[in-house]
């Protein structure tokens, strides 16, 4: 190998300052974007504080973000702070000393940060009792040829103080502040920060702006004063009390008169105890004239819905993590809809005085022994949230009941009016036409009604069996579920070790099976539960297809357990979509889907085949299901659609009936076929559409 003499050592890779600008732009293409990131930074960090001042704190074309987190000294800054593309955020799991998880970039999101403004100026104390500054000018960067022929330096100077913590200035703002960014930045702090704001190790941003005070003010109050009810109660002595008021602050109901004990003793014995709940109803006309965004909303409880628990003022987890839910309040829920929070819905904390230490935390401080004192804490929660429940459902029942009177009342006017106009017809005859017709239009008013009776008591019925199930799918998926596999592992094992001459003939396949059925069971639980999910019941576009395939996905595990074969041939030009909520879609496959199961199960059908297939005609949806059973047997095509008719023993007839119902609320109409393409029954399902998207 030949050698070039010393010159043309030491060569390196340098770069534009072009690379610097196209950076900037791509990682953090907004303003709000490049903000938060340095926000994050503070947050990883350990600061407590960060204060965000949009205006400059007075100085116009500059953004300034401070903070009291453990700061950096001279090598810190150069080994991490000025390498782009590095951080010393060692792993995405790698926690700080307060336990908190990095939020930040590595490096790269910094330098896109610091790009904001045409100067970045950094001021950091690390606590040693020194100030290190550091000042990057742009501008100088970008006459270079290359970024390395800007020199950086970093300054020392001794202060009076000791305190630590970091300040950075963006000077000469390359664009300014508009409203948008600026709620995007306000939302995006409010996201970071502890929800409560009064945890000594929480994190607590602040932003100050002049033109933007409403802002200011939505991050210090968080989206608590937006709740449509506030739920206190306390616990003083074993004895509680509670009362709820609404989003105005105005108190609706006190426990006084009325304990929120409705079972078992009537004192609690656990320490004293202070619950606060904030419940919100997100629908869009709660929140027509206020200066927030619905969204913002839900996804702010999306990471910080549920019950947090804190004792003697700090936080104690898992309780109120995202998927924690340790009251069940989802099941609560579930059983119950009508005026109960989940923990999308609702926001609480419940303080505890424990000076006695009675309460004992596990051992991996992952909550507390349920020890009885903490048993009776969740009791006193639950009752208050049971004590809300009954007054808001008192409320709604009286209510109901008025619109009911007011409705009757209304139609005896009504009727009563009628007949003083045809008691005024002078002409006998046609009075007795008219008194004749009158009658005719009343009785058939009535059946009418008392079809409509019977069908709210169908969906009465149905609706008390979703529940039911759904109670059953939350209770099975737990325990019960892993129990069985684990027993079934061990017997598995143990047989396979104790009786190896004998276990392949004799235990292996009936093992095997048992584990099929609880991946089944499984399967069926986890359907139920996502069917009755709060969020598949809100109005928007849904994807057509996309349900299907979902479903699909779901449905294959429990399918293959009954030897059934789904086969999907949908739509090739693009995924088809309406306005409407993906509850309703999912109703009408799921249970033209179950018609085919429960034909299959009293039927001969050798190799069983379902078969799912849609295809856009004339801008309308159609969806066939057809299977290979018997077909429509029994009972004839136009009465298979009525409620209450089936051929299965046991069945409730809903299932089609519901089908045809949710495709008529969706502008849509149905067909059946006795014998489709499949040799069973073959329905078809349309709906118009708003147009398709690609795929």
């Amino acid at each position: 190998m030949e050698h070039l003499g010393d010159s043309a050592r030491g060569a390196r890779i340098r770069f534009a300052p072009s690379i610097l600008r196209r950076l900037g732009e791509e990682l953090n293409p907004s303003i709000d974007q490049g903000l938060i990131e340095l926000v994050k930074n503070s947050y990883d960090a350990d600061a407590t504080e960060c204060h965000v001042w949009l205006d400059g704190d007075g100085a116009p074309g500059t953004v300034i973000i401070e903070d009291n987190g453990a700061g950096m000294d001279a090598d810190q800054i150069r080994s991490g702070w000025l390498v782009l593309g590095e951080s010393s955020k060692v792993t995405a799991s790698a926690t700080s000393r307060l336990g908190r998880t990095p939020a930040g970039n590595k490096g790269l999101g910094r330098l896109a940060a610091l790009r904001l403004g045409h100067e970045a100026h950094m001021y950091s104390r690390p606590g040693d009792g020194a100030l290190y500054e550091v000042a990057l000018d742009w501008d100088q960067f970008d006459a270079a040829q290359t970024v390395d022929e800007v020199e950086v330096d970093i300054t020392r100077r001794e202060l009076v103080s000791a305190g630590s913590g970091t300040r950075i200035e963006l000077r000469r703002l390359r664009s300014g502040i508009g409203r948008v960014a600026a709620r995007n930045l306000a939302r995006a702090l409010v996201l970071l920060a502890d929800p409560f704001a009064d945890q000594p190790d929480g994190f607590t941003p602040v932003l100050h702006s002049t033109e933007f005070a409403d802002l200011a003010e939505q991050v210090k109050k968080r989206y608590f004063d937006h709740a449509e009810f506030h739920l206190r109660a306390k616990l003083t002595d074993g004895i509680a009390s509670a009362e709820v008021s609404d989003w105005r602050g105005n108190v609706l109901w006190t426990s006084g008169k009325d304990p929120i004990v409705q079972k078992g003793a009537s004192t609690y014995a656990a320490p004293d105890a202070a619950l606060d709940i904030w419940v919100f109803i997100l629908d869009q006309s709660k929140f027509v004239g206020r200066n927030v965004n619905l969204t913002a909303i839900r996804e702010w409880l999306a990471n910080f819905g549920g019950i947090h628990v804190y004792t003697n003022g700090l936080r104690v987890a898992p309780y109120g993590n995202p998927g924690n839910d340790w009251l069940d309040i989802n099941l609560r829920r579930a059983q119950s809809p009508e005026n109960r929070p989940s923990t999308n819905t609702s926001i609480g904390r419940l303080r505890v005085v424990d000076t006695e230490g009675v309460l004992v935390q596990k051992t991996d401080r992952s909550g507390f022994i349920e020890t009885p004192a903490f048993s009776e804490l969740s009791r006193f929660a639950s009752d208050a949230l049971e004590w809300m429940a009954r007054r808001r459902q008192s409320v709604a029942e009286a209510r109901r009941q008025k619109d009911r009177e007011r409705t009757k009342r209304s139609a005896e006017t009504g009727s009563d009016a009628v007949q003083a106009q045809i008691e005024a017809v002078a002409d006998e005859p046609t009075k007795r036409d008219l008194a004749t017709a009158f009658k005719k239009y009343d009785r058939a008013r009535e059946r009418e009604a008392e079809v409509l009776r019977k069908e709210l008591q169908l969906y009465r019925t149905l609706s008390t069996a979703g529940i039911t199930a759904a109670t059953f799918a939350h209770d099975s998926t737990g325990s019960p579920l892993k129990s069985i596999r684990i027993i079934n592992n061990t017997l598995k094992s143990g047989l396979a070790k104790d009786l190896p001459d004998t276990y392949d003939a004799k235990y292996r396949k009936a093992l095997e099976k048992i584990d099929t059925a609880t991946v089944e069971l499984g399967v069926l639980s986890a359907a139920t539960l996502d069917l009755v999910g709060e969020d598949k019941r809100r109005v928007g576009r849904v994807l057509l297809d996309q349900v299907v395939r979902n479903i699909a996905d779901v449905f294959r595990p429990f399918l293959r357990g009954r030897r059934v074969d789904l086969e999907l041939a949908l739509s090739q030009d693009g995924d088809s979509y309406l306005h409407g909520s993906e509850a309703a879609v999912e109703s009408v496959v799921t249970n033209l889907v179950n018609n085919s199961i429960s034909v299959f199960e009293r039927s001969n059908t050798s190799h069983r085949r379902i078969r799912i297939a849609t295809r856009v005609v004339d801008n309308a949806w159609e969806l066939q299901v057809s299977d290979n059973g018997p077909g429509v047997e029994g009972i004839s095509l136009k009465d298979i659609w009525l409620p209450g008719q089936t051929t299965r023993p046991g069945g409730t007839g809903l299932g089609l009936t519901i089908v045809r119902d949710t495709a008529i609320d969706l502008g849509g109409t149905t067909e059946a076929l006795a014998h489709g393409e499949l040799g069973g029954a073959t329905f078809i399902v349309r709906l118009a559409i708003l147009g398709r998207v690609d795929v």
